[in-house]
């Protein structure tokens, strides 16, 4: 079933001065006064208000007195490699002259940091302070012997914190109990680069660069960090957030920005001055990912911080040949799981919760195939593969109204031996448990998740902001629409809807439906294209009509600048 949900018209709004169907959409995404939309970092929120900032500042400051030993221990996903990028360059932009870094390998060690990875930091590096970045909240084991070693942990994370937290030096992280930092969005770069922000301030305030004859450092030279970390881990664009993105998006179309990034860009042939926050999520993001997926994210990172011309060529090649290997691994792994969905829809109804394990898949794209799955099925998706002879690790995705870290730790409340260790967010998750479990596990999650979903529904819901009229399907509403940004989750880019006869249509390498499309009142064509369609069940409807939801997009051919419906969904066809 599919549901198109249109906001009703905004009441007692104050005129944005926007173009109309501008304002419709800002009032639809809850903006109420034009101040919401200013984006000067001047009115970022103070660092002030964030639990244990001060003490986090005062501990760094010892360290670069006392050039302590330190090591920063971040995510092997983007907002990781972001994260530490960020914290070593800040840090040794300040002064700090023994600082090194370390991703745990996914595939030995596991997420974060761990009592595992802990050892070998201890007897490889022998430090005298650990960082977190993007992890550690729930790292109780590893701060437990970091502690018995005399070594201080400053944790900086986003993530959720669970019933017992570790003791840790110092704990910086906006939802942590008892913190008044007003958004709770951040991610593990936004955090990151607050607290890296409230040191300079106060290194500002001793005159450490001057005593110290080092040049005081610009904070918005991370920026371009932090915007690609923010849009990579999905966190709610709140105003926070887009003021992070929409400056950091803003240095790197300037070019103000990592050698790295720009030799990505050029390989995928991405012009950086017109970057958007789909460049970030469908160029960078997934090339940075691969690194953390098949190999080492010590790439990902080292891509971000060499400012060597020709090594970053090098580095962007090799992270876009990981990420073409993702890409062959990701489809095989699909396809076999949609088989096996498949012969079960022979025999049964899928559950509300769905559970697949596959021994033979790689752990690196479990998370991918886990999204594809749930959004294929409209239902919370675990894909789970083979950790080592007696557990099995899991990815897991949510929908819309179902808690996915509020199940399983209902789950784990409930029956205390069933999950070995988990974490992550509502829509997201990761976990392991006792291969012995599998079954079990697979069960009560089904019924956990048709428990819960006596306040949801499993169907297609769109949020749409209403149908567009012909004068308003034109290339400069397009433009007007692109600039109008940062869009990303939580601040979704405009979506629209309506129905279309079809001039035209042929499909381009089986893969993408390319459209000569106008409305039912008009007979102006406009073109549209639809990614990644199915091919034999599209040549097999033959249409003639569309219901269709779609985002304006702009097609770059030629040098030539056209109009482009992006079409996201067909909702219904007739012939």
């Amino acid at each position: 079933m599919k549901k198109v949900i249109v906001p009703d018209p905004p009441r007692d709004i104050p005129s944005l001065h926007y173009h109309p169907l501008l304002h419709r959409i800002y009032a639809n995404r809850g903006i109420s006064s034009p101040n919401e939309l200013t984006y000067d970092l001047g009115h970022l929120l103070p660092f002030t208000d964030i639990k244990n900032i001060n003490a986090a500042v005062a501990l760094l400051t010892q360290a670069l007195n006392e050039n302590w030993q330190t090591i920063v221990v971040g995510d092997f996903d983007t907002d990781g490699a972001t994260s530490t990028a960020l914290t070593m360059e800040a840090l040794k932009s300040f002064g700090l002259r023994n600082i090194s870094y370390i991703i745990p390998n996914r595939f030995t060690y596991g997420y974060g940091l761990t009592k595992e990875i802990t050892e070998v930091i201890i007897a490889e590096n022998k430090p005298q302070l650990i960082i977190t970045v993007d992890n550690g909240i729930s790292s109780v084991e590893a701060v437990a012997l970091a502690n018995q070693h005399g070594i201080p942990v400053l944790i900086t994370d986003h993530h959720l914190p669970g019933n017992k937290l570790p003791q840790a030096a110092i704990i910086v992280n906006p939802n942590q109990i008892g913190d008044n930092f007003l958004s709770k969005s951040l991610a593990g770069v936004g955090v990151a680069f607050y607290l890296m922000l409230a040191l300079r301030a106060h290194l500002r305030s001793i005159n450490w660069f001057d005593t110290q004859k080092i040049p005081e450092p610009s904070m918005a030279q991370f920026l371009d960090l932090v915007a690609i970390g923010t849009i990579a881990d999905a966190v709610a664009l709140d105003r926070n957030n887009r003021i992070l993105v929409a400056n950091g998006i803003g240095r790197i179309r300037m070019g103000k920005c990592r050698l790295g990034i720009l030799s990505i860009l050029t390989h995928a042939k991405r012009d950086h001055k017109k970057l958007t926050t789909h460049d970030i999520g469908f160029i960078i993001t997934p090339r940075i990912n691969a690194a953390g997926r098949l190999d080492s994210m010590s790439l990902g990172v080292e891509t971000l911080l060499t400012n060597d011309p020709s090594k970053a060529k090098k580095l962007a090649q090799q992270l876009n040949a990981l990420n073409d290997e993702r890409r062959t691994i990701e489809k095989d792994m699909q396809n076999q799981a949609l088989r096996e969905l498949e012969n079960l829809e022979l025999t049964q109804h899928l559950p509300a919760g769905y559970c697949i394990f596959e021994e033979s898949w790689h752990q690196g794209v479990l998370g991918i195939l886990a999204a594809r799955l749930k959004d294929k099925l409209k239902r919370p998706v675990i894909t789970f593969t083979i950790a080592n002879e007696l557990e099995i690790k899991g990815s897991a995705r949510s929908i819309e109204g179902i808690h996915m870290l509020n199940i399983l730790t209902t789950m784990a409340n409930n029956h205390p031996q069933l999950i070995s260790n988990f974490g992550g967010h509502a829509m997201a998750a990761g976990l392991s448990l006792p291969r012995d479990n599998y079954k079990l596990f697979a069960q009560i999650f089904a019924q956990e998740v048709e428990r819960c979903l006596a306040t949801t529904e499993l169907t297609d819901i769109f949020h749409s902001d209403g149908e567009l009229t012909m004068a308003e399907l034109n290339l400069s509403m397009a433009e007007l629409l692109h600039s109008a940004g940062p869009w990303g989750n939580g601040f979704l880019e405009p979506l629209f809807h309506g129905s279309f006869m079809i001039a035209k249509h042929n499909l381009l390498g089986q893969k993408h439906l390319k459209l000569v499309l106008h409305t039912l009142d008009s007979k102006q064509n406009v073109d549209g294209i639809y990614f990644n369609v199915d091919a034999t069940n599209w040549l097999s409807s033959q249409y003639s009509k569309i219901d269709i939801l779609y985002k304006l997009g702009i097609n770059e051919y030629g040098g030539h600048r056209k109009l482009q419906l992006v079409i996201q969904e067909i909702i219904n066809g007739e012939p």
